[in-house]
């Protein structure tokens, strides 16, 4: 379907921004709100330093491995795509998808885990509400008018904010020990213009099309990145055991003969390889097409599925995705493999470790050290702020936005006796 006739789909609520903006100069392009959306998160700071940042393993550590960026650009793809299929606005869904993982701090989910730990005082840290606090109050844009004004972020849309939110509610409305939601109590009052007239808890279409394209591309490629480094061969895994480690990290009551038999099935897939990778480009050449034939797979199932469920239109809260259970489990194996064979390796374990004490260190010597330790603007909110909660917050505002080298590098400063 045309992007104009999926730009008719979103009404002027969907287009809103929190500060009203003027009309751009007659001679510039003419771009729709979600076409400029898209350009400012392109743009943020916050973008350039996820190419720092770990996804499965750190940047530094090899050149073929992924980083935060170059998942978020894959994530992006197959969101448009999708979106498109869908018929709803396409560069609402690849803004999300590039958005998706600003907020996360060094070190990938283990830095996340860090953070949640020592952030508890202040509300505890989560990376997609870490999210939507840099695209509306930390990553500086737009201002509110008058001499004491406050930031807005980047000030977007209301349908691209909202489809950046993977988690739609705050942590509260969980209880205290929470790990997932999508705000942060102090913003609460944008996360309220952004979900005015939304079913309480409910994912927009677009979400569910970003975090859709945030499963798959993040299943299929940290498969890919474990052959190439060695760390896995699809033709002698271990069944029972990297069934163990699926229920234990994603699926508890998954049956071991049910997994067979979508392993099976995920066999039998052309590409799927019949000897193990020797690192010759006949043998990438393979696995790229077995990427591929992959994440064609599980999204036209889901876009058959979402189909036959329904007329749409598929945009905003009109309709939702459908994910039948096949590709539930297909994706959910390809995160057991992965798990199994690369995120729990023996030598990665001392590693995660290192990283979680050197975050913890890191935001207790700045809680110390105050203003004088942080940069600038993380320095002004920690004049502005109210209460130690406050001032906790601001340093872990000021830790997530590091990359893994800066991480380290400023630990090591401030600790250097």
């Amino acid at each position: 379907m045309p992007a104009d006739d999926a730009f008719d789909r979103y009404d002027d609520t969907a287009a809103e921004r929190l500060v009203v903006e003027p009309p751009k100069r007659v001679d510039a392009p003419v771009r729709t709100p979600y076409e400029r959306d898209r350009a400012r998160v392109v743009h943020a700071a916050s973008s350039r330093r996820l190419a720092a940042k770990t996804q499965v393993v750190g940047p530094q550590s090899d050149d073929f491995v992924r980083n935060r960026l170059t998942h978020s650009l894959e994530v992006a793809q197959v969101a448009r795509d999708l979106s498109r299929a869908l018929g709803s606005q396409p560069d609402v869904a690849e803004t999300a998808a590039l958005a998706h993982d600003l907020g996360h701090p060094p070190f990938g989910h283990n830095g996340e885990r860090a953070l949640a730990d020592v952030s508890h005082a202040c509300g505890g840290f989560e990376g997609n509400a870490q999210t939507l606090r840099l695209l509306t109050r930390l990553e500086a844009k737009t201002f509110t008018e008058g001499p004491d004004g406050r930031s807005v972020g980047l000030n977007l849309t209301r349908a691209t904010l909202d489809a950046c939110t993977k988690y739609p509610w705050e942590r509260a409305s969980e209880g205290p020990d929470a790990l997932k939601f999508g705000v942060y109590a102090d913003d609460r009052p944008v996360f309220d213009w952004m979900r005015v007239d939304a079913p309480a808890r409910r994912q927009c279409l677009e979400a569910q099309v970003m975090d859709l394209a945030d499963d798959v591309a993040y299943s299929v490629h940290d498969v890919e990145d474990g052959i190439v480094a060695g760390r896995l061969d699809l033709t002698a895994l271990d069944r029972p055991a990297v069934w163990d480690t699926l229920r234990a990290w994603y699926l508890p009551g998954a049956r071991d003969a049910d997994l067979d038999l979508v392993l099976d099935g995920l066999c039998a897939v052309g590409s799927w390889p019949t000897a193990s990778y020797d690192g010759s480009r006949r043998h990438l050449a393979a696995l790229k097409n077995l990427t591929s034939d992959l994440i064609g797979r599980f999204c036209g199932d889901v876009q058959q599925a979402t189909f036959a469920a329904g007329d749409g239109p598929f945009v905003r809260y009109r309709a939702s995705l459908v994910l039948p259970e096949r590709t539930l489990l297909e994706i959910a194996v390809l995160k057991g493999i992965a798990a199994h064979y690369v995120m729990q390796a023996v030598d990665r374990v001392a590693a995660l470790e290192h990283q979680r004490e050197l975050l913890t260190e890191l935001v207790a010597v700045l809680c110390d050290r105050g203003p004088d330790a942080l940069d600038r603007p993380y320095a002004d909110d920690w004049r502005a702020a109210a209460d130690d909660a406050a001032r906790l917050r601001v340093v872990v505002d000021q830790v997530a936005s590091l990359t893994d080298a800066s991480a380290v590098a400023r630990h090591d400063r401030l600790t250097a006796t």
